[in-house]
């Protein structure tokens, strides 16, 4: 199929401002934070500055009240609380597993749930943020990809969870207070449940204000995006979010990427791969990060590895292959690659000249693992037998 044929997925959307009540604040781009003030009563003249300081009140600081904001006039402060709101995703339950990983369900408009994961780690912590409520790829590895979709989340949801995650960690500075350059949240990966592609503008626009320096102020280079590879938005990431990106790439042949990535049926190996050749930021200082879950007797033999190698110079991308050991779940419908096989097949990337690092799961004993994502509550609901169901066992 021709690349350019256009992208469509049957879901519902929920519009920024429900029928009755305040307008929320967050997940407004800076333009549309002037055009809603301006539609709601500040004078045009004096947009641009309230959008500054309103931004770093709620961006730079974590302020959720209007009386907090202090360099604006007492009566603007009122007028604002008339008509605005600044809300973030409820957290419903929080878990933290052994390695000290984090796992949220928060819920958003309508009553649905979806997870956030945060993984600390020497000298970094890294946030895994949802796109969609479910997701429609059905990966047949991934246990996200057994909860059906339901809808897109908005900017306001994504950019949430990183605030949500903030509040969790105490890590939003006192104003006034001397400036602390070490983060516990300091990178940003999208790739908790659904597929950031499929919600392009919403992501854009969320990832545009975490980047956004008078605020959360993340780097371009601290955000990977992960897609399954939707081809025709690929190129569109590096020019409108400009973020790392990284591949569910997982198979070196057509028929088996089929199975386990359904979405190749659309877009075939080599299409994806000559969209990554051509993304406009790849370099050898911005590698494609492939992501490959080791599966036992389907994706990793020694002839899986070579394929592999053989593709990445065909096109000649700059890349890091991530190995990741696949996290069990109930009912899933394949077992882990052996710690030997894992190592043979990284042995051989590495010797090819690229990176191979072997991921170590996180989070397991709370399904908070890559692949793992569904909502528990949505678990609690099923049996077994409907889970191996649906996993098609």
């Amino acid at each position: 199929m021709s690349a350019k044929a256009p992208i469509t997925q049957d879901v519902m959307t929920i519009p920024r401002k429900l029928p009755e009540g305040p307008i929320n604040l967050v997940g407004l781009t800076r333009p549309q934070m002037r055009e809603t003030l301006i539609a709601h009563g500040t004078p045009e003249k004096q947009a641009k500055m309230r959008v500054g300081q309103i931004w770093q009140w709620i961006y730079q600081w974590g302020v959720r009240d209007f009386a907090e904001m202090t360099n604006l006039a007492k009566a603007y402060r009122a007028d604002l609380a008339e008509k605005f709101v600044i809300e973030i995703p409820e957290v419903v339950s929080r878990q933290v597993s052994e390695d000290g990983t984090r796992k949220y369900l928060v819920r958003i408009a309508g009553g649905h749930e979806v997870e956030v994961v945060y993984i600390p780690e020497e000298g970094r912590g890294t946030l895994c943020v949802s796109s969609q409520v479910g997701c429609t790829l059905t990966c047949s590895f991934c246990h996200t990809g057994t909860q059906k979709l339901v809808r897109n989340l908005t900017s306001a949801e994504i950019v949430g969870q990183i605030m949500m995650a903030r509040d969790d960690l105490e890590e939003w500075p006192v104003p006034g207070a001397p400036k602390d350059e070490t983060r516990l949240l300091s990178n940003i990966v999208l790739m908790g449940m659904g597929e950031p592609l499929y919600n392009f503008d919403n992501v854009r626009d969320a990832m545009k204000i975490a980047m956004d320096p008078e605020g959360i102020s993340l780097s371009r280079r601290r955000i990977t995006l992960s897609t399954s590879g939707v081809v025709p938005e690929i190129a569109r990431t590096a020019q409108e979010i400009g973020c790392l990106l990284a591949i569910s790439f997982h198979a070196t042949t057509d028929e088996t990427r089929d199975v386990l990535v359904p979405i190749n049926k659309r877009w075939k190996i080599k299409e994806l791969l000559q969209a990554l050749a051509d993304y406009p930021r790849v370099s050898n200082s911005e590698r494609i990060t492939f992501e490959y879950v080791m599966l036992e007797g389907v994706n990793d033999t020694k002839e899986d590895a070579h394929r592999l190698i053989a593709l990445i110079k065909e096109y000649n991308i700059p890349a890091k292959i991530n190995l990741i050991p696949f996290n069990e779940w109930p009912g899933a419908p394949y077992k882990r690659s052996s710690g030997n096989r894992i190592h043979a097949f990284a042995d051989i990337i590495y010797k090819a000249g690229y990176a191979s690092p072997i991921r170590t799961p996180r989070g397991e004993d709370i399904m908070a693992a890559c692949g793992q994502l569904k909502s528990a509550t949505e678990r609690a609901r099923k049996s077994r037998k409907q889970i191996e169901a649906e996993a098609g066992l």
